[in-house]
């Protein structure tokens, strides 16, 4: 089917829901169906129907300045329209192209973050709560809300895993090319002969899974309660408030223990077990489609080094799309991550659209 063709069904669906969700005998659940459906055509009709009337514009310019009965100022009018309607029919045709690539179902939800210390003792953990304080910044500057799940801290203000539930409009659109190792080059504080070292930490990125994405069978789960601890074993209370989960047939086990009440513990590691499982099946998914495919932004795989942070010389780069800037000092504030997020959309969009062919 040739991109007019496509193009053409999807404005005859479009209009086809329309007529449909106007008649009173359409069941609710299919109502509910066909409107989300009818909601995702919207963007793409409307790019569509600016394709159009631009090109029809272009045909009535361009006949205006052949046409002799026309006085020359006329003409000339016509002549500048025609020419700056062909300068903005290639982005109109990118913008259809963008809006056809097939959309990820998860884009539009929350997304939990998770980072962990890697290679490097102290000044792993150091760094992994650098990135997640990063990542706070950043979702401050997108006017997102990020609430802390749970963080387990060293003694000298790092972490040795931290989670987030990050939550506004695109979340997960945004940052899940963030999945992947995260290495650091720089001069741990604790190093009195100025020597560089390099440390690492995974960053996860999962979509918040709803009811409606994963289905957990109660019997498939041990709940364990314990005291919470603090850095270095100090018990915070003594009472047993932290919560563990073990989903028994995959063996994954997730443990909160941030909240005070046992009740809101056992709520967010729910949330967090859940949203590990949706992201399991995903990845899964995701090998599968993407077994013939010779180039991808990330995989997702937490192993794959993705960025390196060379404090030193004040640089940040992206391995994947070869993306180097010098402004590390933005960049850890979280305004400067926007660059990158951009460059990781742009590609993979270039990647879409190179398959779609």
């Amino acid at each position: 089917m040739s991109i007019e063709e496509k193009l053409d069904t999807i404005v005859s669906r479009h209009e086809e829901l329309r007529v449909l969700l106007s008649s009173p005998n359409v069941p609710a659940d299919e109502f509910v169906a066909m409107s989300k459906e009818l909601a995702s055509l919207d963007e793409v009709v409307e790019a569509v129907k600016e394709y159009k009337t631009s090109c029809q514009s272009m045909k009535d310019a361009e006949t205006m300045m052949e046409d002799s009965s026309l006085d020359s100022e006329m003409r000339d009018l016509a002549r500048e329209e025609f020419y700056e309607i062909k300068e903005q029919i290639p982005g109109l045709e990118r913008n259809i192209q963008i809006l056809l690539i097939p959309k990820d179902d998860a884009d539009e939800k929350n997304a939990i973050l998770e980072v962990r210390a890697g290679t490097g003792g102290d000044e792993a953990a150091l760094f992994a709560a650098d990135l997640f304080k990063m990542y706070e910044r950043y979702a401050d500057h997108r006017g997102w809300k990020f609430e802390v799940m749970e963080v387990s801290e060293t003694g000298i203000g790092g972490y040795k895993e931290a989670f987030a539930m990050i939550k506004g409009k695109s979340v997960f659109s945004r940052l899940k090319f963030e999945s992947g190792a995260h290495r650091v080059q720089r001069v741990p504080e604790t190093e009195t002969q100025g020597r560089v070292h390099t440390s690492a930490a995974t960053v996860a990125v999962m979509p918040e899974a709803e009811e409606v994405d994963i289905k957990i069978d109660p019997k498939d789960l041990r709940f364990d309660t314990f005291r919470a601890s603090g850095s270095g074993g100090q018990h915070v209370n003594k009472t047993e408030s932290a919560v563990r989960i073990t989903h028994i047939p995959t063996g994954l086990a997730v443990a909160c223990q941030e909240e005070k009440s046992q009740h809101k513990n056992k709520d967010k590691a729910m949330k967090l077990l859940c949203s590990r499982l949706y992201d399991m099946q995903r990845q899964e998914k995701d090998a599968e489609r993407s077994a013939n495919r010779k180039s991808q932004v990330g995989s997702g795989d937490r192993s794959e080094r993705i960025r390196t942070y060379n404090f030193p010389q004040g640089r940040v780069t992206d391995h994947r799309i070869n993306l180097t800037l010098y402004k590390i000092d933005e960049i850890m504030a979280g305004t400067g991550l926007e660059e990158i997020v951009e460059g990781l959309i742009a590609e993979d969009q270039a990647t879409k659209l190179a398959e779609l062919g």
